[in-house]
């Protein structure tokens, strides 16, 4: 994902407060979602209740419309299972027991984006699975709490990594975190794995969406036939979690939460 340098943009606490907005609800959906995810239920189930939520909430999809290599995306979510990362498209494929499941949801409210991602556990999956789940997570936790003004991107990056180090987890290259706030994706990428430089520094004010992508074997990805779903060249089993935050004086503010904690007992075993 290479995006333009000249669309990084700082937001002021009252832009923040309308990204908090939209964060909020795309918390909402998820948490729907994880009430919905079970054997037997479609894809595209989960993109119809996320559809019906965003716009009964008088807001509008991110993803619709977003420009693909052979047609812009329809659909409201990305809904990703087991070898596949991101960007899996919903349709006519029943979930079943054993599976992980990750899904990305977006919202525009009053022109401002939220982003955010979870990755679900359908009944019981081997223990390495399970792990591999929770510790992407904890590997996003990781990646928002170095998110300190004055730091920079690399640090973001190193937090994650080190969490995948500890495990020999593969780590996405090609796909990452980014800016965000009036689009979707905004400059600068936010690598899950360090790199030559430190990268940007975090000033106040700079909206991120902060999303590791683990995998139980090697890194190297695909996009499929279909030009959007990214799955692993392996086979391997894949994670995926991601949270919208700002940075502001006091610390990074996770914008795409409703008040409530997303522990991993809310995750599991669904």
């Amino acid at each position: 994902m290479i995006l333009s340098e000249r669309r990084v943009t700082l937001k002021s606490r009252g832009q923040v407060e309308k990204m908090r907005t939209a964060g909020r609800l795309v918390a909402d959906v998820l948490d729907r979602l994880s009430e919905e995810v079970a054997p037997g239920v479609t894809t595209a189930d989960l993109d119809r209740v996320a559809a019906e939520m965003i716009r009964r909430a008088g807001a509008i999809p991110s993803f619709v419309g977003a420009p693909g290599p052979l047609a812009p995306y329809r659909h409201t979510i990305c809904v990703s299972i087991d070898d596949e990362v991101v960007h899996g498209i919903p349709g006519r494929r029943r979930i079943e027991a054993g599976e992980v499941v990750s899904i990305d949801a977006g919202a525009i409210i009053d022109g401002w984006h939220g982003d955010a991602a979870r990755t679900f556990v359908v009944g019981e999956v081997p223990a390495e699975v399970a792990l591999l789940v929770d510790e992407t997570k904890r590997a996003l936790e990781a990646g928002i709490a170095a998110a300190q003004p004055g730091r920079t991107i690399g640090d973001i990056a190193a937090a994650v990594e080190s969490v995948a180090l500890e495990h020999g987890y593969g780590v996405l290259r090609e796909y990452g975190g980014h800016g965000i706030g009036t689009e979707m994706h905004e400059e600068p990428f936010v690598p899950n794995y360090r790199g030559a430089g430190r990268g940007r520094k975090l000033e106040v004010g700079l909206c991120l969406a902060i999303e590791p992508m683990f995998t139980l074997g090697r890194h190297d990805v695909r996009v499929r036939d279909d030009g959007w779903t990214v799955a692993t060249v392996d086979g391997s089993i894949a994670a995926h979690w991601e949270q919208t935050i700002a940075i502001m004086p006091d610390g990074p503010e996770v914008l795409t939460v409703n008040g409530r904690d997303v522990s991993l007992s809310d995750v599991r075993h669904v």
